[in-house]
């Protein structure tokens, strides 16, 4: 379970999106991305020169360069993820979206995690959400690019798996379930219908595309259950930071406190573990 549980901090994008960002409170996510897991318990399970970052640091367009300052002054490599296209709701218009995307790249963010407009999907204007996600592909430039597809707020399985191809047909390189802001985020379900059309993407083309389940993954529990299904519906080849990432901006928290637990026998005290 504890290399389970390691295995899921590697692949955390590390989140804050909340109207009252700071500075400071993005450098100390940046910090705590750098060591996500204190050093003492990575030296009881021989893991402390394993270089065990999370995947990414992810915040909004306005605090990438306090996240690329910060991750720099420490000497760390760990990507700047930033929201943006209308994040959360998609209700801009598109010049914008594709100028929020460059603004983002331009401030050094390395993967972009875009939103598609839900009105597209709904109506059934299949071309227009191709040719939204191919522009928006377009303006990232050499960032990567993650589509969210917000998935509780379009219908059914049928149009999940549908936005599912047509995002990775217009070159994204993950879909991601949910911006963490709708009422239904990340499920199951909703996993797997996305993981299949991944696999029937990969079969058809040969071009493998990561995902991303995000929103409301708060316990240990839980992204090992994220974990299993990945590996059980992609294969073990999807279990890297480069084809699975998870959104959570809690759940380092948890995972932290079981591996405290695994490694001395207790559960920690609230001042035992620096804030994730």
């Amino acid at each position: 379970q504890a290399a389970w549980l390691l295995k899921a901090v590697t692949c955390i994008d590390l989140t804050t999106l909340s109207g009252d960002d700071t500075p400071s409170n993005v450098q100390r996510l940046c910090l705590k991305a750098k060591h996500p897991i204190r050093e003492d318990l990575l030296k009881a399970l021989d893991m402390h020169d394993k270089g065990i970052t999370v995947g990414a640091v992810c915040v909004y367009p306005a605090r990438v360069s306090d996240a690329v300052n910060t991750l720099k002054a420490a000497g760390c490599n760990i990507p700047v993820a930033s929201v943006a296209a209308g994040f959360p709701s998609g209700q801009t218009p598109l010049e914008t979206k594709l100028a929020e995307i460059r603004l983002a790249v331009e401030y050094g963010a390395r993967e972009i995690d875009i939103v598609i407009s839900r009105s597209l999907v709904l109506t059934g204007q299949w071309e227009g959400l191709y040719e939204e996600i191919r522009l928006c592909r377009a303006a990232c430039g050499e960032a990567h690019m993650k589509t969210i597809l917000a998935t509780g707020e379009l219908g059914s399985f049928a149009n999940v798996y549908k936005a599912s191809m047509i995002a990775m047909m217009a070159g994204s390189d993950f879909i991601k379930t949910s911006t963490g802001k709708e009422v239904e985020n990340a499920t199951f379900p909703v996993g797997i219908v996305m993981m299949r059309a991944i696999k029937e993407y990969y079969w058809q083309t040969g071009y493998k595309v990561g995902f991303k389940p995000a929103g409301g993954i708060r316990t240990a529990k839980e992204a090992i259950t994220w974990l299993m299904l990945v590996k059980e519906e992609l294969g073990v080849e999807w279990l890297t930071p480069e084809l699975f990432r998870l959104g959570a901006s809690s759940l380092l928290g948890d995972i932290e406190q079981q591996i405290f637990y695994h490694v001395t026998g207790s559960y920690a005290l609230q001042h035992e573990l620096a804030m994730a």
